[in-house]
């Protein structure tokens, strides 16, 4: 689409330069043939032979020049239909035959959507959509869901007006609950379980804005203070905070330390805090309405081109809306992929709880129904490599 519209937006200009181009020409010529007919002389009520020659000659480059124009006026009125059909082509007005109503029929359902939606709402910061969306919908607003993202806003707005305070104080107040998340678990050499780094990287980051004002003394304090809790485990990053001392002031950026001024690292920051707070509060960090959303988009060209080609052929049976799957795999990228999913390699089906994954003796993977249809008796060659083995030395496997 973007290549058709490009080649349309080239052949105007292209079009519109040899326009000017050739107008200008015509005006020159006719202004020779104005110079050449006074400076011939002669009756101004007759034409001599020379000057009926001068006008034939000019009017004939006249026309040659309309010709052009008009056929390169075809040819982009030709681009432009092309432009039309690739949009024909590539999108769909009609997105029902890929349809699921079923799936969002029933007061309950239709519940569980509004609340997804007022979710993201709340994720945003925009609380009043939120209520008016309440209201019209006639659902009692998520309280419980609502009040912590309205703090998690405020820290998130306090961390891009660059106010590290807030985000401090949450940080203290639930460090406890930090260290004890699968998420912020980290583990030393020694195998001592380290803090989270949220605490510490806010206290760096205010650390570092003491010495980019050039506060030396403040600095050292604020260090003093805050940074002996997290020293294990951390011990070269604390060293280079504490050399950098040496810089601070304007000189800080010229400094082998001139990185820690990067302004990455206050977006890096309010991610890594988003990230923790989304954790405490048992919620995905991206809004699961925009990831359905997103998916959906990436998915849908796919699924109408599936579903085009079933009409077709007449096979409409193939996709089975009772099942919760898909009749053809869907990329949708490395960022929405959230667990393992096993398909086999001999069927090319996601393995299922009536299908599971089976391990073979040699230790290759394959479905319980390709490992049927594979088994002639009490023997089996996998389809991998030359082993024979026997079907029911083969075992389930759980990802």
């Amino acid at each position: 689409m973007e290549r058709e519209v490009d080649r349309v937006l080239a052949k105007f200009n292209t079009t519109q330069q040899n326009l000017e181009s050739s107008i200008e020409d015509q005006i020159q010529q006719l202004e020779r043939l104005q110079r050449e007919i006074s400076e011939s002389g002669g009756d101004e009520a007759t034409i001599s032979p020379l000057q009926v020659a001068l006008v034939k000659q000019a009017a004939s480059k006249v026309t040659d020049c309309v010709t052009k124009i008009a056929t390169e006026h075809r040819e982009l009125h030709s681009s432009v239909s092309k432009v039309g059909k690739a949009v024909d082509r590539n999108f769909v007005a009609d997105f029902d035959s890929t349809a699921r109503e079923e799936v969002f029929s029933g007061p309950n359902k239709e519940r569980l959507l509004v609340e997804v939606i007022l979710q993201h709402f709340y994720r945003q910061g925009q609380l009043d959509i939120s209520s008016t969306l309440a209201r019209e919908a006639g659902v009692d607003e998520l309280p419980e869901q609502r009040e912590p993202f309205l703090e998690v806003n405020r820290i998130i707005d306090a961390i891009k007006d660059k106010n590290l305070e807030p985000a401090l104080e949450w940080a203290r107040a639930n460090r406890e609950a930090l260290n004890l998340r699968g998420t912020t678990l980290k583990f030393s050499k020694s195998g001592v379980l380290q803090k989270s780094s949220l605490e510490l990287r806010l206290h760096k980051l205010k650390f570092v804005e003491l010495l980019r004002a050039g506060s030396k003394l403040a600095a050292i304090t604020y260090a003093r203070q805050n940074f002996p809790a997290f020293v294990e485990g951390e011990e070269r990053e604390v060293q280079g905070l504490m050399c950098a001392v040496m810089y601070a002031g304007p000189g800080l950026a010229d400094s082998p330390y001139g990185h820690l001024l990067d302004p990455s690292h206050w977006s890096d920051i309010g991610d890594l805090f988003l990230r923790d707070a989304c954790a405490l509060l048992g919620l995905s960090v991206e809004s699961p309405l925009a990831v359905a959303v997103n998916a959906g988009c990436v998915a849908l060209p796919a699924l109408l081109k599936i579903k085009q080609a079933m009409q077709q052929r007449q096979v409409p049976g193939v996709w089975n809306t009772e099942k919760e799957e898909l009749p053809i795999e869907i990329d949708l990228g490395g960022e929405c992929r959230y667990h393992s999913v096993f398909a086999c390699p001999i069927l090319k089906q996601q393995v299922s709880d009536t299908n599971p994954p089976m391990r073979l003796t040699c230790g290759h993977v394959i479905s319980r129904d390709a490992l049927a249809k594979l088994s002639q008796g009490h023997k089996l060659k996998c389809p991998y490599c030359p082993v024979e083995q026997n079907p029911a030395d083969a075992r389930q496997i759980f990802f």
